[in-house]
């Protein structure tokens, strides 16, 4: 087995967790009643001392008997529930290399232990695999260094980043973002650059939820990335700084400064993080029509700044109760430059009759915060009461300048030119109430919520032709969309173990009322459109434990995704003289159904069968408006099926070797007709594997080796991909007790990420391939200044979950 192990983990290459686990390491007991007669299928949870982080988790056999093997050394306590006995929590426990420590009996009572203070050092493993998510601990990388939190989302397991930086879960687009649990302001390129100005030593983990219960918001065709950041652990004051410098063509840098401060019952917290480079990337298109085959050649950079904000502070009013303030600030200069050289044909095969160049530059500076007011309730029993009160500010003020000169290829002369300019700024406030109520009652625990939530958005797009260098408003592309949402929601949902069997039902109500108003220079083309509408979204899974070793569970959801703010404006932006981009106000939300099946082998083999219906998705699509132009646009597309299957296996080749493997295979059908022989009926069998090794050297280092492919897929509605693939690796040395350490690291070894594709629709085929500067050599210094103990601020969700993540913007 162990050598079948080992050709496994080169043919698919690796991910690992870091800490080595010990096969003869580790403890067992038995759970007993008040009788002393044995409890099955208890659940048992094994944490760490430190931090409570959960390390392994079980169930009683048939004689209440329970083993963990293969853990580390360390000071470990258990978590022991079942129906209709108190939970039990053990005094610390020590456990030494190659030990089988065996417990006395463990008799469940009425009454619970306290556990006394004890602190030793721990390390969390990379990948947790949890029955409803998957946990991928970037706290504890090598490879994470010198990464920002969106190259971090491709190696997440199962999550796909295409070459527009738009995100994928298990084949399926409509992925939610959240951070600490509530739901990102952003979307699009937005949510990109913000992923971008997160950098890696600000992330500890990447929860990826791909079954979502009723109690989050029911966007989210795909499921849910929920992003946490680093908080620091108990009583005291310290500080945490980072310094990271990457090097590619261009370089660039980051700068992250935390601090804490906890007494009894008050908490004060802060992070400040800056970042500032350059980087280039390259397109190519060629698109053809009937009369038409144009070879176009895209060369930009990109330059940036970003400062993020985080601070709050809580105070513990009683030992239940705890009230919190919670600040979030991003701001974000963005200057993005592109040089275009196009050809223009008759055909594919004649020769050119016109050379178009142009370029185009985009300043944009984004300005976004969020405040959350938050009060909770926990009476330790059972019974907690959260409620938020939150308000969220979006500003982003966009100015572009694009030159077009054509010239005769044969003579070099210049024939035409066109020169344009644009400024478009735009507004977004979200208030958002919410009250979230659980309680232990019938046998398990009954939730309940209330949310609601108003938007205002106000976007001017205002166009210019330069004419003898002056500018000339343009009324035709010239105008003003105003657009008020209010979503009302209620939520209910129902737990419980009983015996080998678990189950959760839960259901959610939704109304949303709409209004966009188009206001423009001709008064003829103003539009309103109005939408109203009720939706039910029904939740619910079951557990069944087979025996110590084997589980199964269904789970069945329906989810919503409302359209992005931006894609519901009417804007023609352009993009180059030959490209525009526009919105379109009359989308409607996309339905989602999905049901999977699972099994879990001894809490670390996972294996999922899903399949999921989309109805109207949602979906980029790429169509000619002239002769000459082409338009991006967001359509619904009629339907789309996803079947797939996935698989995640953490285990050890020795001590110091360990492999984690996650693989996932999908077929995706979109399937629209729009009239005019404007059909998509697109079909692709899609793999994905991601994996890492890690191995633990002596006098503290540690090397990682990682690497992802994705096979030809389906981007947009109609855009058939090629592979892509990547390789990183590096190594980290712990300093000075544990209070420093350095990393470096090189990612893409190989210069692998580029992307291509082609796309047939109607009377348009385009084909096309790019890249970006992928690979970099990667330096971060990380110091802890004061106590290395102190507990960080609370975890916690806000108001701002469902509408926040709607916002988009970026290059026009």
């Amino acid at each position: 087995m162990k050598k079948i192990n080992i050709i496994l983990s080169f043919i698919l290459f690796s991910f690992t967790p870091l800490l080595a686990q010990y096969a003869d390491t580790g403890l067992k007991s038995r759970v007993v009643d008040e009788n002393s007669d044995p409890i099955s299928f208890a659940t048992v949870t094994l944490y760490q001392v430190l931090d409570s982080t959960m390390v392994k988790a079980g169930y009683s056999d048939e004689d209440g008997a329970f083993a963990f093997t293969r853990i580390s050394p360390g000071s470990y306590y258990l978590n022991i529930s079942f129906v209709g006995y108190d939970t039990y929590i053990s005094p610390a426990v020590d456990v030494t290399a190659d030990n089988m420590l065996q417990l006395d009996n463990v008799k469940m009572s009425p009454f619970t232990m306290e556990l006394g203070e004890v602190v030793v050092a721990a390390s969390k493993p990379l990948i947790e695999v949890k029955p409803d998510k998957t946990v991928f601990n970037v706290e504890g990388s090598v490879n994470a260094i010198g990464n920002n939190g969106l190259e971090l989302l491709r190696k997440a397991p199962g999550v796909v980043v295409d070459n527009n930086d738009r995100l994928m879960l298990i084949g399926k687009s409509g992925v939610k973002v959240y951070i600490d649990g509530r739901q990102s302001i952003l979307s699009g390129d937005d949510l990109s650059n913000y992923l971008k100005s997160l950098q890696s030593t600000q992330i500890e983990a990447i929860e990826v939820i791909t079954q979502p219960s009723s109690r989050y918001e029911a966007d989210g065709n795909a499921g849910i990335i929920n992003i946490r950041l680093i908080k620091d652990k108990s009583l005291g004051t310290n500080a945490n700084l980072s310094l990271g410098y990457n090097q590619a063509v261009h370089g660039r840098f980051d700068g992250n400064l935390s601090v804490n401060n906890r007494t009894k019952i008050v908490n004060v917290y802060g992070n400040y993080n800056y970042a500032n480079g350059q980087s280039s990337e390259f397109n190519f298109f060629q698109r053809t029509t009937a009369d038409l085959f144009t070879d176009q050649a895209n060369k930009g950079g990109n330059e940036w700044k970003n400062n993020s904000l985080r601070a709050g502070i809580d105070v513990s009013a009683s030992s239940n109760s705890t009230f919190g303030v919670l600040f979030d600030g991003f701001m974000n200069n963005d200057t993005w430059t592109s040089k275009i050289n196009t050809t223009i044909s008759p055909s594919r095969s004649a020769s050119p009759t016109e050379l178009l160049e142009a370029t185009n530059r985009m300043q944009t500076d984004q300005d976004n915060y969020n405040i959350n007011g938050n009060y909770k309730f926990d009476n330790k029993k059972g019974t907690v009461l959260n409620v938020d009160i939150d308000y969220g500010k979006y500003s982003s003020i966009g100015d572009s300048y694009q030159p077009n000169y054509y010239y005769d290829p044969a003579t070099g002369e210049l024939t035409d030119s066109r020169i344009f300019s644009s400024h478009s700024p735009t507004d977004i406030d979200i208030k958002t109430l919410k009250l979230d109520y659980e309680k232990g009652m019938f046998g398990g625990s009954v939730g309940a919520g209330l949310k609601v939530a108003l938007v205002n958005t106000d976007n001017n797009y205002e166009f210019y032709d330069i004419i003898d260098n002056q500018p000339i408003l343009n009324i035709d592309r010239t105008n003003r969309f105003e657009y008020a949402e209010n979503v009302n929601a209620a939520y209910a949902n129902y737990n419980r173990q009983w015996k080998k069997i678990g189950f959760q039902f839960g259901v959610r109500l939704e109304q949303t009322d709409s209004k966009g108003d188009l206001t423009s220079q001709k008064p003829q083309n103003d539009e309103t459109v109005k939408q109203n509408y009720i939706d039910l979204f029904p939740s619910g899974g079951l557990t069944y434990q087979l025996s110590q070793k084997h589980s199964l569970r269904l789970t069945y959801s329906r989810r919503i995704d409302r359209p992005n703010y931006r894609d519901l404006n009417p804007f023609e932006s352009k993009l180059d003289e030959l490209t525009f981009r526009k919105g379109n106000p009359f989308l409607r939300p996309q339905y989602s159904n999905s049901i999977s099946l699972g099994h879990t082998f001894n809490y670390t083999l996972n294996t999922s069968l899903t399949y999921t219906h989309t109805h109207d998705l949602m979906s980029e699509i790429t169509d000619t408006a002239s002769m000459k132009a082409a338009f991006i646009t967001t359509e619904n597309i009629a339907d789309q099926d996803v079947y797939s299957i996935s698989i995640s296996y953490p285990f050890a080749l020795s001590k110091f070797w360990n492999v984690f493997a996650n693989t996932s295979l999908s077929n995706t059908h979109n399937k629209a007709d729009f009239g005019n022989g404007k059909i998509v009926d697109i079909r692709a069998t899609t793999f994905n594997i991601y994996m890492q090794h890690s191995f633990t050297l002596p006098k503290g280092f540690t090397f990682e080796v990682s690497g992802w492919y994705n096979s030809p897929g389906i981007w947009g509605g109609n855009f058939a991909t090629s592979s892509m693939w990547s390789v990183d690796a590096g190594v980290q040395k712990k300093l000075w007790k544990e209070r420093a350490n350095i990393k470096l690291g090189v990612g893409d070894i190989f210069d692998s990420m580029n992307w291509s594709g082609v796309n047939d629709f109607g009377a348009l085929a385009m084909m096309a391939h790019g890249g970006w500067e992928s690979r970099q050599a990667k330096l971060n210094f990380t110091y802890l200044i004061g106590s290395s103990q102190v507990k960080g601020n609370r975890n916690r969700s806000t108001g701002l979950e469902d509408e926040s993540k709607r916002i988009q913007g970026g290059k026009q």
